[in-house]
């Protein structure tokens, strides 16, 4: 059988970028993708409107592993089942029923999903063993352009290149300190740090998260400047990640998210009960 990341090549992102997407996400960059997804949610702490309504419901303040977990299980839901599954379609269906309870407004909602094609293609280019083929970048692109379409969103750029515009433009007229940006940020750091090392280590290791945050988002989340020994130590770090992964087999078995045991679903779940929904309001069945 082929590599995975030579099938990719023989697809058609108009068409196949369900499987595209899950191919990268399953067998070719599974660690990789799931970082540059945490750090894609690190950008949208940079904006006030956002962090402020995150601030504001008091998940990621209270419950953050439980937030991290749910946004992570509606999303793998989707890509691992495709969005016309039964299970893909509940989802979408969950994630919209939790948004439409929030004053949210088209621009953000399009902005977090620049970040979800964006960063990828990024964290790609600048740490993993190789960067992303066009074909690549198109399927990612195409699977949330559709994405997009099943939230409701408007005026949806129509090309990569367009929407990478509108990202960058986003970026540099929204960011911009608030305490709720540097709030949600400390909390999300002390999470990512909790799935390597104890927690008496978090204070050595928060600098070198910060270092992979470049000026204007770390300015705006209210963070340092970190030293250049650090950020050196940490983007050594993820070039030998990069180097074994270089060298190893892809794995045969997809990597799946909606496997992973979890501490916030120890006994399983149903999706639901996935999602922030505000106080009273309860959940509804989809």
């Amino acid at each position: 059988m082929k590599p995975f990341s030579a099938q990719i090549q023989s697809l058609n992102p108009e068409t196949d970028h369900e499987k595209i997407s899950f191919l990268l996400s399953g067998h070719v960059f599974p660690w990789d993708l799931e970082r540059s997804l945490e750090f894609a949610l690190f950008r949208t702490f940079a904006v006030p409107s956002i962090s402020g309504l995150l601030a504001e419901t008091g998940e990621f303040v209270q419950r953050p592993r439980k937030r991290y977990d749910d946004t992570e299980l509606i999303l793998f839901e989707i890509l691992e089942h495709g969005m016309n599954s039964l299970r893909g379609k509940r989802a979408i269906r969950r994630m919209n029923s939790m948004h439409g309870r929030f004053d949210i407004s088209n621009d953000d909602f399009l902005y977090v999903l620049s970040t979800f094609i964006f960063e990828p293609i990024r964290w790609t280019e600048r740490y993993a063993y190789r960067p992303m083929s066009e074909v690549e970048k198109q399927g990612i692109f195409k699977n949330y352009l559709e994405l997009g379409r099943r939230m409701n969103l408007k005026n949806v750029p129509q090309t990569l290149q367009e929407f990478e515009e509108y990202n960058i433009r986003y970026e540099r007229e929204n960011f911009r300190f608030a305490p709720s940006n540097r709030i949600i940020a400390d909390k999300t750091v002390d999470l990512m740090l909790g799935f390597y090392v104890p927690k008496w280590l978090f204070g050595l290791g928060r600098p070198f998260v910060f270092a992979l945050l470049d000026d204007p988002l770390r300015e705006s989340l209210g963070i340092r400047k970190v030293s250049a020994v650090r950020k050196w130590i940490a983007k050594k770090g993820l070039f030998i990640h990069a180097f074994f992964h270089k060298i190893s087999r892809e794995p045969q078995q997809p990597v799946l998210g909606t496997k992973r045991k979890r501490p916030s679903y120890p006994e399983g779940y149903q999706i639901e009960e996935l999602g922030t929904f505000p106080s009273g309001t309860g959940s509804t069945s989809g």
